[in-house]
């Protein structure tokens, strides 16, 4: 079969088929007595056997191995092309999410566009120390789109790197705690804690919003960190997550902390010691459990807390006992310096 009927049977120009056999990829097996090429049978299954393989996403110069090499393995093959193809679907995917994020940053200019696109490509460098410099730089620079420092945030694993992460979205004004919040619902643990950091260090009523709804949230880790936010906010819907957290020892002295803060109103710190007392009431909770309640009592205002410490001094469990003494006398040593500079004071007054 001569090459113009190859051509026209295979959909393969002749052009092509000159262009294969420079390559050696298929050679004709004769020549006619004019010397044009002839091609026979098993040399225009070749030729399929190329298309077939080029339709896959093969090179030229691949196909020619895979189909001179004995030892060629088909498995091997799918595989790698399988891993080529994900990587262009997810470079084709990328390229409109970064022209969508250039666009929200309105930059001005050309100039704007190239700073933007800097910024961005930083954010996703391979470097720890580039991608802090990009989160650092990124509160000076006006534009930066808040979802890039989200997505930067959750996938970030490098604590330094995460830290000014978390500091550039404190400062990014809004949108950022609603998609931190989409971040607390994703299926890895480590995305979640991340997204409620985040969440915990960002200023204003919706970030406070999205914490009061994560302390229902399944993920212990992620009911901690909203109620430790809160609770240095002064937000009493923290407290029964951070006496949980007390009983568990899960950052008890943070959640101790925390509590104290959000003692400060009298009513509420009552509330407090009411609960911090019904746990030690519990006859089965641990030694342990009961020294941390007890220790919790200590930053406590109010009669209420006083009482309940005053008795726990003469508890039979001689750890609890010594604790609520030396917490007790630790009260009354800053009452009466209190005292004594309101004395002063008023000496001072007259």
């Amino acid at each position: 079969m001569l090459i113009g009927e190859v051509a026209r049977r295979s959909g393969v120009s002749a052009r092509m088929l000159r262009h294969y056999e420079s390559l050696g990829l298929v050679r004709p097996s004769g020549r006619t007595g004019s010397g044009y090429r002839e091609y026979s049978g098993e040399d225009i299954r070749r030729i399929f056997h190329i298309e077939s393989l080029r339709s896959l996403g093969l090179s030229l110069r691949e196909i020619g191995r895979a189909l001179d090499d004995p030892g060629f393995t088909p498995t091997e093959l799918v595989g790698d092309l399988i891993g080529r193809t994900r990587e262009r679907i997810a470079a084709e995917t990328e390229l409109p999410t970064r022209l969508r994020r250039i666009g929200a940053a309105d930059p001005d200019g050309w100039e704007g566009v190239l700073r933007v696109v800097a910024l961005l490509q930083a954010l996703g460098s391979k470097s720890a120390d580039a991608r802090q410099r990009a989160a650092l730089s990124s509160a000076d620079e006006a534009g930066v789109p808040v979802e890039a420092l989200v997505e930067a945030a959750l996938s970030e694993t490098e604590p330094n790197v995460a830290g000014a992460l978390r500091w550039a979205l404190a400062r990014s004004g809004d949108g950022g705690p609603a998609l931190l919040a989409e971040g607390l619902e994703s299926p890895v643990a480590a995305v979640r804690e991340r997204a409620v950091r985040s969440l915990a260090e960002m200023p204003g009523g919706e970030a406070a919003a999205q914490l009061r709804q994560a302390l229902a949230h399944p993920d212990v880790v992620v009911r901690g960190y909203a109620a430790l936010a809160l609770g240095t906010r002064g937000v009493a819907d923290a407290v029964p997550t951070l006496i949980d957290m007390i009983v568990d020892g899960r950052n008890d002295v943070d959640a101790a902390d925390a509590l104290s803060v959000v003692a400060s109103d009298t009513a509420v710190a009552d509330d407090i010691a009411t609960r911090l007392v019904d746990r030690l009431a519990h006859g089965t909770a641990p030694a342990p459990v009961r020294g941390r309640l007890t220790q919790a009592l200590a930053s406590v205002p109010g009669t209420k807390a006083l009482r309940a410490l005053v008795e726990l001094s003469h508890d039979d469990d001689r750890a609890v006992a010594l604790t609520a003494a030396y917490v007790l006398r630790l009260r009354d040593a800053r009452e009466r310096r209190s005292t004594i500079g309101d004395r002063r004071s008023a000496i001072g007054d007259r």
